[in-house]
């Protein structure tokens, strides 16, 4: 395979899976990391990337700015639980939430600071001073979950910690 195959081929997996991020590229195309990283510096026109949450994600584009945080943020096996049950259910208190999707109110805490920086979730408080979680754009935000699927180390991750709150509780 040449390197201009090579090229073409992650550039391809970049747009089909927006918001991939480095050693998922590297796993899903069989490629060495090197080899990766070279092909990468080589598709600035083709490729953008950006650093969130711990890990460089790749994107096309016409990627935009709430698109590839979105997609950064729903890679996340419990944000995208905590998104989908707030489209099934609609605007809901955090509590039943954390039921809901079977996590401890702290995990929920950690994965709704990411999703309100985002613009994703928003608390609202009614007069009693109760909060109810609403997503702020979910046409927009429903049709970027259907591109994302939690790779296999996210979802171990997100599983273990929902062990641990479980053990905790007990």
């Amino acid at each position: 395979m040449t390197g201009t195959d090579t090229r073409a081929r992650i550039a391809a997996h970049v747009t089909e899976n927006p918001g991939v991020y480095f050693s998922e590229l590297v796993r899903q195309l069989d490629l060495a990391p090197g080899q990766v990283q070279y092909h990468l510096r080589r598709l600035n026109d083709r490729v953008d990337s950006a650093e969130l949450y711990g890990r460089t994600h790749y994107y096309p584009p016409d990627c935009g700015d709430f698109e590839r945080r979105a997609l950064a943020a729903l890679t996340r096996e419990t944000a995208a639980d905590v998104v989908v049950t707030l489209l099934r259910r609609g605007p809901s208190p955090p509590g039943e939430v954390a039921e809901a999707i079977d996590v401890a109110r702290s995990t929920l805490e950690w994965h709704l600071d990411r999703l309100t920086d985002l613009g994703i979730v928003a608390k609202r408080r009614d007069e009693r001073g109760r909060v109810t979680l609403v997503l702020e754009r979910p046409e927009e935000t429903a049709r970027l979950l259907r591109t994302v699927e939690p790779s296999l180390p996210d979802r171990l991750v997100d599983r273990f910690t929902r062990l641990v709150d479980r053990l905790l509780a007990e």
